[in-house]
C-alpha cells in the first residue's frame, strides 16, 4: 500500500512538472513577442521619423519600409515602379484588407473628409498638385508624416514641407459603409473560390 501511494505521488509530481514546463515557455514567448514589437516600433519610429507613440500599426510601418525607394512609374503597380494611387491601393489591400479604387480622385470619393489636425495613422492625404483636381494621394503615418509614391519613388515626407503644405487639399478617413461593404464583398469572393 505504501509503494502504491509513493508511486501515485511520484506520478502526479512528474505530471505537474511536465505541465509547468509546457506553460513556462508560452509565457516567455509572449514576453519575447512584446519585446520584439517594442523593438520594431522603436526601429520604425527612428527610421521613419514618427514618434514611438504614433506607431501602433506595425503592419503598416513594415509595409511602408519594404516599399521605400521603389521607383515611381505612372501606371505602375509593382516594385519595379509604382504610382501614388497603386501604392495606396496595394497598402490598403495588404495592411487593412480593404480593396479601394485605383485613382486618387475615386479614392477620395470613398472617404469622409478629415481636417489636417485630426488625421490619424492610416488615414489618407490628398493633394492638388498643379491642378484644380485631386492629383496625388498618400497614407498618413503620424507626426505630420505620410508615405507616398512621389516622382522620386516611394518615400516619407512631412505635411509641413513647404511643397506639400502648399498643395495639401484634405485628409480622408475610409467611410465605415465602404469598409463594411468592401469586407463583405471580399468574403463573398472567397466563398466563390
Amino acid at each position: 500500500m505504501k509503494k502504491a501511494l509513493i508511486l501515485l505521488v511520484l506520478f502526479f509530481s512528474v505530471i505537474t512538472a511536465i505541465a509547468q514546463t509546457k506553460t513556462a515557455p508560452e509565457q516567455k514567448t509572449a514576453v519575447v513577442q512584446d519585446d520584439d514589437d517594442n523593438l520594431a516600433k522603436d526601429y520604425f519610429s527612428q527610421i521613419m521619423g514618427v514618434a514611438l507613440s504614433a506607431t501602433s500599426n506595425l503592419k503598416l510601418f513594415h509595409f511602408v519600409y519594404d516599399w521605400i525607394g521603389t521607383p515611381y512609374r505612372f501606371g505602375g503597380s509593382t516594385k519595379k515602379g509604382i504610382d501614388c494611387s497603386a501604392f495606396t491601393k496595394t497598402l490598403y489591400s495588404e495592411v487593412f484588407k480593404i480593396d479601394i479604387e485605383r485613382n486618387s480622385r475615386d479614392i477620395f470619393s470613398m472617404v469622409n473628409p478629415v481636417k489636417r489636425e485630426n488625421l490619424q495613422e492610416g488615414d489618407l492625404v490628398f493633394f492638388k498638385i498643379h491642378s484644380r483636381r485631386i492629383s496625388h494621394v498618400g497614407i498618413y503615418l503620424g507626426d505630420n508624416k505620410f508615405a507616398h509614391a512621389s516622382n522620386r519613388g516611394v518615400a516619407i515626407n512631412s505635411l509641413d514641407d513647404d511643397y506639400y503644405k502648399k498643395y495639401f487639399y484634405r485628409g480622408g478617413r475610409m467611410l465605415e459603409a465602404f469598409k463594411a461593404e468592401l469586407v463583405k464583398d471580399g468574403e463573398k469572393d472567397k466563398d466563390k473560390k
